[in-house]
């Protein structure tokens, strides 16, 4: 189909179109309009996006924290990758979950993490629905895919301290009894954002919207071709990696008896990297937030009793939740590769400009664990915040709930929703906002 020139507001979202394949268009100053068929109002404001990044066992219990503010701010070594992104950073301190001190540890720590829900032991399976998928519910009309929930380690099927382990393996909940299906591979979480057609994966995305594209670039200002031509080209750049992800044949873990597979490679695998893995996914959250795809997506860069293992950190002794309980370099070692995905998030946001904000400045991407440090204790949650919400967040601050009668983590997800445009009286345990926010 043809793009027809742009003469007035658009009524819908906008999309290149090719055979099996639609993708989003990025923001454009061109494209006066956000939002779907139900907007009475043209307005050319990027919306709001929410992300979250998990990552399980806690963190170094020396090295998280954070002092000062705007670029003066100081972070702990945890925390070091965030540095070119401080003035845009907010370090939360003290927040929990009460439901989550009920008993057990890891599974009942982290199953209520977004939902601030009661568990259900004795390995029943309930918690609640959470805030991403309350967020991804009313936006569900504005997006081409409601949310994307990302994962880089296989769930757990297991009963652990009464606990199913289920509630460590997930963080979004669809309903209550629900743990939001995870996505692994990186090419199908590709094709969730582009592809119409998933069969029909031996194309590239870009060469089946070719004449839409050209369409588009003979309707759009100068400065949207630039944008266009930016984006096209990260669309490609991450078509190429997930080709080659897995061909440089460094194994990590378990060492087969085979130096070289003697079977052909299966097609669509997950990389055989943790560290080319987490990228992956990490490009793929900034290319749906950057065409508007999905405003909402969760990463869950591993379990929490997670067994992964990090050779390319030369830290490949020990798994990832034993590492935890040793509180030394390797595990500071580990804690820095997590907060560099989040940095790297936020570098590659804050390079994309909409308007007169960027990407990061309209989006909110929260990184938590679901205890402080690898010994279990969550009396008070690490969580650290980048982006300023679409400029209704001040940030480059850190805010110390410790002491203060509201300190629910739920608080924190009503001030967010309503800066998302989703305004509750309630969400899980809690009825108030964190005034600060």
């Amino acid at each position: 189909m043809k793009f027809t020139k742009i003469t007035h507001p658009l009524s819908r979202r906008a999309f290149l179109r090719g055979v099996g394949v639609t993708m989003a268009l990025p923001w454009l100053e061109s494209v006066p309009v956000w939002g779907d068929d139900k907007s009475k109002t043209a307005s050319s404001e990027p919306p709001v996006r929410f992300a979250c990044l998990f990552s399980g066992n806690g963190y170094h219990s020396k090295e998280w924290w954070a002092k000062g503010e705007g670029k003066n701010m100081e972070l702990g070594k945890v925390l070091e990758p965030l540095l070119p992104v401080r003035e845009k950073l907010l370090f939360l301190r003290g927040l929990y979950n009460q439901e989550a001190l009920i008993g057990g540890i890891h599974s009942c720590q982290t199953g209520n993490l977004l939902t601030g829900a009661h568990l259900a032991p004795a390995g029943e399976i309930k918690s609640g629905v959470s805030c991403d998928q309350v967020l991804a519910e009313r936006l569900k009309n504005q997006t081409k895919v409601p949310s994307l929930v990302l994962g880089c380690e296989p769930s757990i099927a297991a009963i652990h301290k009464n606990y199913s382990m289920i509630y460590s393996s997930h963080i979004s909940w669809s309903s209550p009894t629900t743990p939001t299906p995870l996505e692994l591979y990186p090419a199908l979480a590709f094709d969730r954002l582009f592809r119409d057609e998933v069969g029909r994966a031996d194309k590239s995305v870009l060469d089946a919207v070719t004449e839409d594209t050209r369409g588009l670039r003979n309707a759009v200002s100068k400065s949207d071709q630039r944008r266009l031509d930016e984006y096209l080209s990260s669309v490609r750049e991450v078509e190429q990696r997930i080709e080659q992800a897995g061909k440089a044949g460094r194994l990590q873990g378990w060492r087969p008896t085979l130096a070289k597979p003697d079977v052909p490679r299966p097609a669509d695998g997950i990389p055989q990297d943790i560290d080319q893995h987490m990228r992956l996914m990490c490009d793929i959250l900034v290319l749906a937030f950057r065409t508007d795809t999905t405003r909402v997506c969760t990463l869950k860069l591993n379990n929490d009793h997670s067994s992964l293992r990090f050779p390319n950190l030369k830290v490949d002794y020990m798994i990832h939740h034993l590492l935890s309980h040793t509180d030394g370099a390797d595990w500071l070692k580990v804690n820095q590769f997590f907060t560099q995905q989040l940095a790297y998030i936020a570098t590659k946001l804050d390079q994309v400009q909409e308007g007169d904000r960027t990407l990061l400045d309209n989006s909110m991407i929260l990184m938590m664990s679901s205890m402080m440090t690898g010994n279990h204790n969550n009396d008070q949650l690490p969580v650290v915040m980048v982006g300023r919400g679409g400029g209704q967040i001040k940030t480059g601050r850190t805010l110390d709930y410790q002491g203060k009668p509201n300190r629910k983590m739920c608080s924190l997800y009503l001030s967010l929703l309503d800066k998302a445009g989703v305004h509750l009286d309630s969400f899980g345990d809690s009825k108030e906002r964190l005034a600060e926010i």
